[in-house]
């Protein structure tokens, strides 16, 4: 009988099921949307009923395209929409609100209340990230504030918190009859609440944010034998889980030191690895755990988030309506040579990393007569390489590592003007892997491993290849004068709303 790995990935917008051979490929895949929800400005959230019976649907939708049964998976690995925070009954199984979404700004007013004793990095020597909204602790905090009765059942032991990965874990495993109860320290290390030296809940952190650690999940390594599966079939091992960009990370078998990936989606999420010792990043970038194998020490990464990538593509489409297909976009920039002198920052909800700007807003700038729809496509897909240059730059100050290659996924890659100017502006190749679907392919990776359909990290690196590498095919004092036009329109954009 042939046996497979199967992988979860739960993302911001949907749920797949997708099953892998021994040499990485796909066998099978399946998909379900689940509903955003906007309360108010600013609010995003999920409903996690919805997102635990996608899941179950998808897992068996796939198995049936495949024509495999439950049995031919000799394990599950799990990759997930990170800092999204969740709160149900332990007894029920029910939660208590709808996911607060890593999108979600409501907590704004407790960041800036912690800020203002020690600013937005008193906790970063702990934790490795600053004060910011995105992140699960103060999601956390607020929903113990304002769910009524939340706190003193939490207290009580009565109340689970965790990330979508711990909800499903829990639900997989028997939910209110013996589910388990864990995250990894992928997850673990995006609530704020983990400390990186000792991959532990941070006793003070759980004090200064109010947090009782009864309700908190035992954090794991990301790939080992957790338990096995009771629904929607039962006796699989669920064996890995990891946080989406961490996924990618292992997904591009970015193993070594200087190793670095760029997901290119609705934002862009470029990691590097930094080795078995967290760097701090005095550069505006989050330090985190990119991943631990059973019985080794963790490995750590440097981190940079860019709010608004492929976003910025669907706001020309939906918003301004100059392209039908978020694919028309290259047509539309290729009917130029250049910007034209145009530079677009889409600091729509602020800017993330390396700046951290929240009053930041969106601007064109640099029209003049001449430029055309053209030339604004065109701005629109170098924001995005702008963007991870400034990321990665930070990367390589912080780190002392120079980023020699760019392994690159996500829907984005598809584009090869982007791509192209990617490779151009960071003077190094950008490289595309045969296999795109590298989040669940990492979260498939550290299953597999942990039940020795893999035996080695030597083993994930010969499955991988490339499918198209970007060689840099610009004059150095180009690329020096539209950087440095770009850093002039992105400090333009800084504080407009102060």
């Amino acid at each position: 009988m042939s046996q497979y790995v199967g992988a979860i990935d739960q993302g911001t917008t949907s749920s797949r099921f997708i099953v892998f051979d021994r040499e990485g490929r796909i066998i099978a895949c399946r998909q379900r949307e689940h509903a955003q929800i906007y309360p108010r400005p600013g609010q995003v959230e999920h409903d996690p009923r919805e997102i635990w019976t996608n899941t179950q649907a998808v897992m068996r939708e796939a198995l049936a395209e495949a024509g495999i049964e439950p049995r031919s998976l000799l394990s599950i690995g799990i990759t997930n929409q990170r800092e999204t925070t969740l709160i149900w009954d332990r007894r029920t199984g029910e939660p208590l609100h709808n996911a607060l979404v890593w999108q979600d700004t409501r907590n704004d007013r407790l960041v800036a209340e912690f800020a203002r004793d020690g600013g937005r990095d008193r906790f970063r020597g702990i934790t490795g990230l600053p004060l910011a909204s995105y992140f699960s602790g103060l999601k956390l905090r607020w929903l113990l504030d304002h769910v009524e009765g939340a706190r003193a059942k939490a207290e009580a032991g009565d109340v689970l918190f965790g990330n979508i990965d711990t909800w499903l874990v829990w639900n997989l495993t028997g939910g209110p009859d013996g589910g388990l109860h864990l995250t990894d320290v992928t997850n673990a290390s995006r609530t704020q609440l983990m400390a990186l030296d000792t991959l532990a809940w941070d006793p003070g952190m759980l004090a200064a944010f109010g947090i009782p650690r009864a309700m908190l999940p035992e954090i794991v390594s990301s790939s080992q034998v957790y338990g096995e599966t009771k629904v929607p079939f039962a006796g699989v091992p669920i064996a890995g889980i990891l946080g989406d960009q961490q996924a990618a990370l292992f997904g591009q078998t970015c193993f070594r030191p200087g190793e670095a990936k760029n997901t290119y989606g609705t934002g862009c999420f470029a990691l590097m690895n930094t080795g078995e010792t967290p760097v701090p990043s005095t550069c505006g970038l989050v330090t985190t755990v990119g991943y631990k194998l059973d019985g080794k020490p963790a490995i750590y990464a440097l981190e940079g988030s860019i709010a608004i990538t492929g976003a910025l593509v669907q706001w020309l489409r939906d918003n301004l309506g100059m392209i039908r297909d978020s694919a028309e976009v290259e047509t539309l920039a290729a009917t130029v040579t250049d910007n034209g002198d145009v530079y677009f920052v889409p600091a729509f909800s602020g800017l993330y990393a390396p700046h951290w700007n929240e009053g930041a807003r969106g601007l064109i700038i640099g029209l003049t007569r001449y430029a055309n729809k053209g030339h604004i496509a065109r701005a629109c897909l170098e924001a995005t390489a702008f963007q991870t240059r400034e990321v990665l730059e930070a990367m390589e100050k912080d780190s002392g590592i120079p980023v020699r290659e760019l392994r690159s996924d996500g829907g984005m890659v598809a584009n090869r003007t982007l791509m192209q100017f990617q490779a151009d502006i960071l003077d190094v190749p950008v490289v595309r892997p045969q296999v795109t679907e590298t989040t669940a392919l990492g979260a498939a990776y550290a299953a597999g491993l942990a039940t020795g359909y893999w035996n080695s990290l030597d083993d994930l690196v010969h499955n991988w290849g490339v499918d198209r590498r970007w060689k840099p095919d610009m004059d150095a004092g180009e690329r020096r004068r539209i950087t440095a036009a770009w850093g002039r329109a992105v400090k333009r954009s800084f504080d407009w709303t102060v």
